[in-house]
């Protein structure tokens, strides 16, 4: 990935019974289509007396894999239902099995539908979501003098400070939205007058919880 992407917070299950049939959602994150298919074994083998094992994923930067899979329910009422509440609540790098266990009356088609998208906005409710910022490490030299003054700064700016050492200098070293790098380095300069140095490092992800709002037919399960 090259930029923020919504994604889950935690692996996790949750279970729904509707007209006796049991609907257990599993969620992991997956990045290669290897992790998501091991995932999806994984679940079937520790339901090996489901009826159904359904699931879709999408990874990639580009959510350029997509697979979904009704696993012997009728077509285009599994797999896809769990496919678009991922891309409704555009999830990236996410996998989610469905796992049914058949309690003897059928939901027809809709109903099946309502089920396998309802299972799945559940469990990510109940999982969490994160969103992933990608941040880049700036290293900050200052003298001791400016070093105070720098630091009410980045506490004010609430700018989080990954490490300082202390040694002729005071080297910082803080991680900044990649969006903001700029201006934060010029805040800086400015601030300080140009007595500092600053270093470009390493890129990487933050991530912040969001709040999960569930979907409107989930709302009415």
């Amino acid at each position: 990935m090259s930029k923020n992407y919504l994604t889950i917070k935690a692996s996790g299950s949750h279970e729904l019974e509707i007209k006796k049939s049991r609907f257990i959602c599993s969620v992991q994150r997956a990045t290669t289509k290897e992790t998501a298919d091991v995932f999806i074994e994984s679940v079937r083998q520790a339901n090996p007396k489901a009826n159904h094992n359904c699931f879709a994923y999408m990874l990639g930067e580009h959510d350029e894999i997509q697979r979904e899979s009704d696993d012997g329910e009728p077509s285009g009422t599994a797999g896809v239902p769990i496919l678009e509440v991922l891309k409704r609540m555009a999830l990236h790098d996410v996998v989610a099995v469905v796992t049914r266990y058949f309690g003897g009356t059928k939901l027809g088609a809709g109903g099946l539908i309502r089920a396998y998208s309802n299972s799945t906005s559940r469990a990510i409710e109940q999982v969490g979501l994160v969103k992933k910022v990608l941040q880049q490490d700036l290293i900050l030299t200052v003298s001791y003098a400016n070093y105070e003054k720098l630091n009410y700064h980045l506490e004010q700016q609430q700018i989080n400070v990954v490490n300082t050492d202390y040694g002729s200098d005071v080297q910082v070293t803080i991680a900044a939205d990649l969006a903001l790098v700029d201006q934060v380095q010029t805040n800086i300069m400015n601030l300080l007058s140009g007595q500092v140095t600053i270093k470009a490092s390493d890129e990487h992800y933050h991530e912040v919880d969001v709040p999960v709002y569930p979907d409107a037919d989930t709302a009415k399960d």
